[in-house]
């Protein structure tokens, strides 16, 4: 039921965010979409833990500001290698160890990996990510772990 207030109303506001408009015919045609939309939800089974991720909700601004942090710094590393051309790159291809518990922060952890500049998580199967890194820097960075520390805070 949780997962059902809190979805009806990130709608809600969603919707009035982009709307603009408060007239009442507007407010009125809104709530009746958000309605809609929560009635075709609960038909196909859609609303749990997963698609509403409640548990998240406190933790997740911090790490999206510590994430745009580390996005910045991988892109000055990136324009650093191609000003200095083909000699400042040794891709590598490594897999790393998740050891996250639930399916939705490994899902997290890659994804954050990959919007890295210089990094892709090509595949994410069980408890392994397969990662493409432009250079050797970025494989040490990933293997220390202080990305995947900061992803396991979420699960707390």
């Amino acid at each position: 039921m949780r997962h059902s207030i809190s979805l009806s109303l990130l709608l809600a506001v969603f919707w009035l965010l982009n709307s603009g408009y408060y007239t009442p015919l507007l407010l009125f045609l809104g709530a009746v979409s958000v309605a809609l939309v929560m009635f075709i939800s609960h038909r196909m089974d859609m609303v749990d833990h997963e698609s509403q991720p409640l548990h998240l909700t406190l933790r997740i601004p911090g790490y999206w500001l510590w994430l745009l942090k580390a996005i910045i710094l991988a892109n000055v590393d990136v324009v650093y290698r191609i000003w200095r051309g083909n000699s400042s790159i040794s891709p590598t291809r490594f897999v790393l160890k998740a050891s996250q518990r639930t399916d939705i922060v490994k899902v997290i952890y890659a994804n954050s990996i990959t919007l890295t500049p210089g990094t892709v998580a090509i595949d994410l199967e069980g408890d392994t990510i397969t990662v493409h890194a432009l250079t050797r820097k970025a494989v040490e960075e990933l293997k220390s772990g202080v990305m995947e520390r900061r992803v396991n805070l979420l699960e707390l």
